[in-house]
């Protein structure tokens, strides 16, 4: 049977351009803008464009991206070096090499949300965004979705009502036609970025199109391109080498020449996908024709969790099948770690939901209808919504052993904990099952803080060094790695760069427990969790993509669901006797809202126009300390002056030392036999602050000769009546509070589903010294467990940790070794009961 693939290259054949060929080599001019690209601008821009503007031949569609961007950002100001922090909005839905290219120039991606119908970029939200950030907003970048001609008067709209660059990423769309039968773009006052990859309709090798209106603003982009030279061999705007081959040029010539059959003949391949596949929702599309790359269809909402078996059984008939693009932006690990993302509950729907089926120059009608009626053949297959994976595979009502909801970095912690005794194996075949909102597990929101850990770069490879399981040890010297490992020497290691290692850790574990039979999903989350039995228990699971709700059974669950800053304890929280807001009077913020990528360019604009700003932290936790410490080094640096942070603390502030020989060498005697571990021998083990934390601790107590940093002033507040903390409080431009954090909470229901009062929900530990939840009286609720940030974990026995220690231990060594083992091996010793 003929095998129909998703994409099939078909570039131009050179046969008939043998002369064009003799003359590049006869010329020797093969990388620079010699005449075969100078011929192909101007005929495409006569062809396709109908002679308006001019067009820039480029390297890649990425290379012109980032020449375009980085040229639009600087509208406003006319500087074409943008400042840190400026962003360059853009929808969910669309090619990672959009984001990326933002980021090369210089500008932070703002993810935005797409509109149901025709998956472009959502108006409403542009527009709310760009009320919202103003300025710091340099350039959007819309995405034309699948070749689709959107509507480019909106854009110039948003170019002269607020000054804001624009770009417009048409990587599928050179041979699209617009409502007026021009090509894409034509017109258009802002450049248009064309791609003509091997994947594409107008399908070269490699190579990209710029396309403006504006012959001006090509000229600038032409030169941009040429290392920034403006006519001599001397930079005078930024730039870089994006200059399209000769050879390259030949072959563009040569699609030119055949791109209106190329693609008259892909709209009729389109026009069949769409009779054939009526009942399915496909895009919503304007335009008189467009440059199909693929034809993307959305499963019914009720099958798109099983969208893999879909899959798999249209490719096994010989037909290929995508997902572009699933996951979207905001739901890939690197933009999860470095850009802003904002809601984008309709692009997680759509992409949740998204086949992409072939269109190819070799296809015909027949085929056309061969693999729609194959997507129809597999959906009808499906006879209701269950999960065809591991653990609930088969019968209704299959049991897993155990559930752990939370794929982030304490709920994978467990898995890795398991590994090192060669557990792991036993315990998927058991029937584990991980739930993970998020599209893979691992990362957890780790990578949206722009600070640096408390634990070195030794502590998070130890997760991996020597492992039993190959894969995993093998990371040590994956690029992830490599990047953690470079900070060996340093005081932590930036929680960016440690979010693609635990990232990648985490794509090993699911391998791991799918091989042997356990479960691993993504994009779900839990709602609750309510008792069945005397040892089961059911979790009610809801797939993000389409709000499908279903039930799974389970002897045990491991809630790690991680910690959060509750906005409700803001309203009840009294310092030195008065009511937090009440003395913050509308100037408050969390620690979170500074930490989190992005919440220093917050505090900036909140201190636009001050001299002299005056800052109030409140807190002795490593969140409060590392406020101050983001602060202080942050750039563009803030104005400020002696004593301009004051930090706010009820508790001594304490340093970790690795002895009492330690402590005592640097003059540091403030510690008893109580505080001193007697496993470890460590100083404030538990206690004490470490790394970068430590360093401005030991700074601001003088240790060691040490000289306190002039902007930072201590004050420990004395009780309710002190009235200098009060003060400090209210004279302050900005309060931030760094009050610690509170178990992310999940419903847990009795059999005759009345809530069960937890422990926590009064402000206490979550988990007993074995890692089971305790319910308001303080008694383990047999089957569940917890650990991770604000679990309330406090180490005990061979566990080590100081006796005078009161609080809860939190970290990534201790939940990836005893805390994790602990769990496991109670899970586990549950099973062989339940055996019995």
């Amino acid at each position: 049977m003929k095998r129909l693939p998703l994409i099939a290259p078909n570039p131009p054949r050179l046969s008939e351009h043998l002369d064009a060929l003799r003359r590049v080599e006869e010329s020797g001019v093969f990388s620079n803008n010699g005449p075969e690209v100078r011929a192909f601008e101007a005929g495409v821009t006569e062809t396709l464009f109908g002679g308006h503007g001019a067009s820039l031949a480029v390297g890649s569609a990425t290379l012109g991206l980032m020449l375009a961007i980085r040229h639009a950002s600087g509208m406003r100001t006319g500087n074409l070096d943008p400042k840190p922090g400026t962003l360059a909005l853009m929808p969910a839905m669309t090619f990672a090499a959009t984001a990326q290219a933002a980021a090369w120039a210089g500008l932070t991606p703002l993810i935005c949300d797409i509109d149901p119908d025709d998956w472009g970029a959502c108006a409403r939200d542009e527009e709310r965004l760009l009320h919202r950030h103003g300025e710091r907003i340099g350039v959007v970048v819309p995405y034309a979705t699948f070749g689709n001609a959107i509507d480019l008067d909106r854009y110039a709209h948003y170019q002269k009502r607020y000054g804001v660059g624009i770009v417009i990423d048409a990587a599928s769309s050179l041979g699209t036609r617009d409502d007026a039968g021009e090509g894409f773009g034509a017109r258009a006052p802002f450049a248009v970025v064309h791609s003509m990859h091997a994947t594409k309709t107008f399908a070269v090798g490699e190579g990209g199109l710029v396309h403006s209106g504006d012959v001006d603003l090509i000229a600038t982009l032409r030169a941009m391109g040429n290392f920034g030279f403006e006519g001599s061999r001397n930079a005078t705007l930024p730039g870089i080498n994006a200059k399209l081959p000769e050879i390259l040029a030949i072959m563009a010539q040569a699609k030119l020449a055949e791109i209106d059959s190329v693609t008259a003949h892909r709209a009729l391949l389109e026009a069949t996908y769409r009779e054939t596949l009526a009942t399915f929702q496909l895009q919503t599309v304007s335009g008189q024709r467009r440059a199909m790359q693929f034809m993307p269809v959305l499963l019914p909402e009720r099958l798109a969790h099983h969208r893999d078996a879909i899959v798999e059984d249209i490719e096994a008939q010989g037909i290929g099948c995508g997902r572009y693009f699933s996951p979207h932006l905001g739901e890939q690990p690197w933009f999860q770690a470095t850009a802003v993302i904002e809601a984008t509950p309709v692009a997680d729907r759509i992409a949740g939901r998204m086949l992409s089926l072939p269109i190819t120059d070799a296809m015909t009608v027949a085929d056309v209808q061969r693999a729609a009626g194959a997507v129809v053949n597999a959906c009808a297959a499906i006879v209701r919504p269950r999960d065809r994976r591991a653990s609930v595979r088969g019968a209704a009502g299959t049991v897993a052993s155990v559930i752990v909801i939370g794929g982030g970095p304490a709920g994978t912690a467990m898995l890795t904990s398991a590994t090192k005794r060669g557990l792991l194996p036993d315990l998927a075949a058991s029937g584990l099952m991980v739930i993970e909102r998020g599209g893979a597990i691992g990362g957890g929101q780790l990578g949206r803080y722009a600070i640096t850990s408390d634990s070195t770069a030794d502590t998070f490879l130890s997760s991996v060094r020597d492992n039993i399981h190959p894969e995993l040890a093998r990371l040590v010297d994956h690029p992830a790695g490599r990047a953690v490992a470079a900070h060996q020497n340093a005081l932590g290691v930036p929680l960016a760069e440690v979010g693609p290692l635990l990232r990648a850790t985490g794509d090993r574990l699911t391998d791991i427990v799918r091989e042997n039979g356990g479960t691993v999903l993504v994009g779900h989350e839990a709602l609750g969790v309510k008792r069945v039995g005397d040892a089961l228990w059911s979790v009610q699971l809801r797939r993000v993509a389409d709000g499908h709700v279903f039930e799974q059974v389970a002897s045990s669950v491991v809630v790690a669901t991680g910690g959060h800053q509750p906005l409700d304890r803001l309203a009840t929280q009294r310092v030195a006797g008065a009511r937090l807001i009440d003395l913050a009077s509308g100037k408050l913020l969390q620690s979170d809202d500074v930490l989190t990528l992005g919440g220093f360019d917050k505090v900036v604009d909140l201190l636009a126009g001050k001299r002299n700003p005056r800052i109030a932290v409140i807190g002795g936790s490593t969140s409060a300390l590392t406020t101050i410490a983001l602060l202080l080094k942050s750039q563009p640096a803030l104005p400020l002056g002696a004593g301009a942070i004051t930090l706010l603390h009820r508790r001594p502030l304490r340093p970790f030392y690795h002895s009492a020989e330690a402590a005592h060498a640097e003059g540091f005697t403030d510690f008893g036999p109580d505080d001193i571990c007697p496993v470890s021998g460590f100083v404030y083990r538990l206690a004490g602050f470490r790394l970068e934390a430590r360093e401005l601790v030991v700074r601001m107590l003088g240790i060691d000769g040490r000289v306190p940093d002039p902007r930072v002033a201590l004050h420990r507040i004395a009780g309710d009546d002190d009235a200098a903390a009060r003060a400090y409080i209210e004279q302050a431009d900005i309060v931030i509070a760094a009050l610690g954090y509170r178990p992310i909470a999940i419903p847990i229901a009795d059999r005759d589903g009345s809530p069960i009062a937890l422990a926590a929900h009064d402000g206490r530990p979550m988990v007993d010294r074995h890692c089971r939840i305790m319910d308001a009286a303080g008694m383990p609720i047999a089957g569940l467990y917890g650990l991770g940030l604000a679990a309330g974990f406090v180490p005990w026995g061979p566990l080590g940790g100081e006796c005078s220690f009161t609080g809860q231990a939190n970290g990534l060594w201790l939940w990836q070794n005893a805390v994790g083992s602990m769990i496991v091996d109670q899970v586990m010793e549950a099973q062989v009961k339940a055996a019995a």
